[in-house]
């Protein structure tokens, strides 16, 4: 059984990693070039608490940790904490490994504008997955 305390830490470690997306990324010269194109706002919701992403020409310019009122963003994509550790292992279980393979499963939901996200595909999972080097 999985206590409230454990579920506060494990999602404390998952923000923590996503918070340091803008240096991880900014360091990728091949994700900035092929993300070059790529401008929006979007959530990473772990668990009850969204990250609001800024994304400007490829490069994450912010990360703002949530609750907000009346924030927009494009899309958002929600999973449970532990989901999110699976899926930024450094070598990924099977079906874990990519967000497309969560919301096959059911255990991510992507909801909002899927334009950006579906024309931005790649980039976006590299966006996401970049915290597996600190794992």
């Amino acid at each position: 059984m999985t206590t409230l305390t454990t579920l506060d830490a494990t999602a404390g470690r998952v923000i923590a990693l996503f918070e340091r997306l803008p240096a991880l990324v900014g360091g990728n010269a091949d994700l900035l070039r092929r993300g070059r194109f790529l401008t929006t706002d979007f959530a990473i919701v772990v668990g009850a608490t969204p990250l609001l992403v800024r994304v400007d020409g490829g490069r994450v310019t912010s990360i703002t940790r949530g609750p907000f009122l009346l924030r927009p963003w494009a899309f958002s994509i929600t999973a449970e904490p532990e989901t999110w550790l699976k899926l930024l292992k450094r070598v990924p279980d099977p079906g874990t490994h990519d967000l497309m393979a969560l919301s096959k499963v059911g255990l991510a939901r992507i909801e909002g504008n899927l334009q950006p996200f579906m024309a931005n595909l790649q980039v976006i999972k590299d966006i996401v997955t970049a915290p597996r080097a600190l794992t």
